[in-house]
């Protein structure tokens, strides 16, 4: 079993996430490129992700697409989690008004 801190330990994998939330399914060699890292790592990325059920690959003889797991409540907790992060709150004051 994967621990949610293995999920989020890394930016890498954050990232990959990130981007397959929003983009759907993409090839690992252009995750690897919008993501900004090499493709080891990546793959390395891309199998604890697998494991926690977070993302699925499907292959086309030696290319493999992955996406997004839509149909995992883990996995649509944390795109709901970046979304609502990305957001920007109409409460939020901004740092110069702040006394910080």
């Amino acid at each position: 079993m994967i621990m949610v801190e293995d999920v989020f330990s890394s930016r890498g994998r954050v990232r990959i996430l990130r981007i397959l939330s929003e983009i759907g399914e993409l090839n690992i060699s252009e995750i690897a490129r919008r993501a900004r890292l090499n493709y080891t790592t990546t793959n390395e990325h891309l199998q604890v992700l697998e494991r926690a059920d977070l993302i699925m690959h499907k292959s086309f003889g030696r290319i493999r697409i992955y996406r997004f797991n839509e149909e995992n409540a883990k996995a649509r907790a944390i795109r709901d989690l970046m979304e609502l992060w990305e957001q920007k709150n109409k409460y939020d004051i901004p740092k110069k008004v702040r006394n910080v």
